[in-house]
C-alpha cells in the first residue's frame, strides 16, 4: 500500500480541523487524504493509460471529495476557502 500509517498521521496532523493526529474524521483531513490519493492515482494513470479499474476508482474518489467540499462550502465557507487555498484545489 502506498499510504503508510505515518503518512496518514502526518496528513491528519497537518490538515485536520483540530490539528491533531486523532482528528481523522473532520472534512479537512478527509479531503486532504483524498487529494493525496487522487494525485497518486493520476500519476499512475499517466503511465498505465488502459487501467480502467483504477480510472473508475479515481472517479469515485473525485466524487467523494467533491461531495465533502460541497458540504463544507454549504456549512462553513471560511473552512472551505482555507482548505481550497491550502491544497491548491481548483473548482
Amino acid at each position: 500500500m502506498y499510504i503508510y500509517k505515518e503518512l496518514k498521521q502526518e496528513i491528519f496532523e497537518k490538515y485536520g480541523y483540530e490539528k491533531s493526529v486523532a482528528d481523522t474524521g473532520s472534512a479537512e483531513s478527509q479531503i486532504a487524504l483524498f487529494t493525496y490519493r487522487i494525485n497518486h492515482l493520476t500519476e499512475h494513470l499517466k503511465v498505465q493509460k488502459k487501467d480502467y479499474s483504477t480510472r473508475i476508482g479515481l472517479q469515485r474518489l473525485v466524487g467523494k471529495r467533491r461531495r465533502l467540499l460541497d458540504h463544507l462550502k454549504n456549512t462553513e465557507i471560511g473552512r472551505y476557502r482555507a482548505i481550497i487555498k491550502e491544497l491548491n484545489i481548483r473548482r
